[in-house]
């Protein structure tokens, strides 16, 4: 618990991602050493949202993965978390269990997408999932993919019912949302994104999700650090300076839209860790080496306080 008397503690949350070979196998040698150096400047970590093809791996993929993850992820004060896509009930459970019997006591569920729900089904959802396993804690992944979003008020009845949702993972909305999630459901520790995690440190404690912690980790750290001093024109300066980043590296990729996982592949190869291949499973398609090198010139012309040394 969080001196806010938030269930979870405050924290930067960074996703690890996974490599893979031409042949779409795992690189097993390649993800263990992206989860050290992540390691090197994050203790929150996790792996399986989008950003880190979640949705993609086959169950043998997901096995195999999380059994990585666990070996790479002893010691102390290293805190892990398994995201779990699935569409439906019994395919979240299936991974919760196997990820459960594993070791981990921390994991990330989104709502299944193949249907929006409705209020009683997401109660029906989250009573299933997070009630089945009572000593686990849970961070809900709340995005547009799942054909529902969630506010304030809807996690009041979830906040009442379940004592082991922790947490929640909220980028979009923009200052209305990050408020109300903050000063309405502070029970739960909500990590936020660069572009709103201010607005939020404006209504209370709240948590970074670092879209940019590979490649900028000394900035995300500040920022951090600034919420934490409560030195709202120092985070203000540094959210300008990612907002302003990442809107350069779009113009870079020239428009190119791809799914969250390219992009984030991209930032931790531009982060300089060079081994990251940007290639994604079958059938989404990442950056390509020329997009890379276009990327690489902006911020080594531009950026080259915010890269890592």
């Amino acid at each position: 618990m969080s001196e806010s008397g938030a269930r979870y503690p405050q924290a930067i949350l960074v996703s690890c991602e996974i490599p893979w070979g031409d042949d779409g196998a795992l690189l097993e040698a390649v993800f263990r050493r992206s989860v050290q150096a992540t390691l090197e400047h994050f203790n929150h970590l996790y792996i399986f949202g989008t950003a880190g093809e979640g949705y993609a791996v086959s169950q043998a993929q997901f096995r195999r993965i999380v059994d990585i993850f666990y070996d790479e992820t002893r010691g102390a004060d290293i805190h892990p978390m398994v995201g779990l896509i699935g569409m439906s009930t019994p395919i979240v459970l299936e991974k919760l269990q196997y990820a459960w019997d594993r070791g981990f006591r921390a994991f990330q569920i989104s709502l299944p997408s193949w249907g929006a729900l409705t209020d009683a089904e997401v109660m029906t959802f989250f009573r299933d999932v997070c009630g089945a396993f009572p000593g686990a804690n849970f961070l809900h992944y709340n995005l547009p993919r799942a054909g529902r979003l969630l506010e304030a008020r809807h996690y009041r009845p979830l906040v009442e019912a379940l004592p082991n949702l922790v947490a929640t993972k909220n980028t979009g909305g923009g200052h209305e949302r990050a408020a109300e999630l903050v000063s309405q459901a502070g029970e739960l520790q909500h990590f936020l994104g660069e572009g709103n995690f201010l607005q939020g440190c404006l209504y209370g404690e709240c948590s970074l999700l670092a879209t940019f912690g590979a490649l900028s980790p000394h900035k995300v750290k500040a920022y951090f650090a600034a919420a934490q001093a409560l030195d709202f024109p120092r985070m203000l300066a540094l959210q300008r300076g990612f907002h302003d980043m990442l809107m350069d590296l779009f113009g870079a990729l020239a428009g190119d839209s791809k799914i969250d996982g390219a992009y984030d592949k991209l930032w931790v190869r531009l982060g300089g860790f060079e081994e990251m291949p940007l290639r994604l499973l079958s059938p989404y398609h990442g950056f390509s080496e020329a997009q890379f090198q276009a990327c690489k010139r902006l911020l080594e012309r531009d950026y080259a306080d915010w890269l890592t040394s």
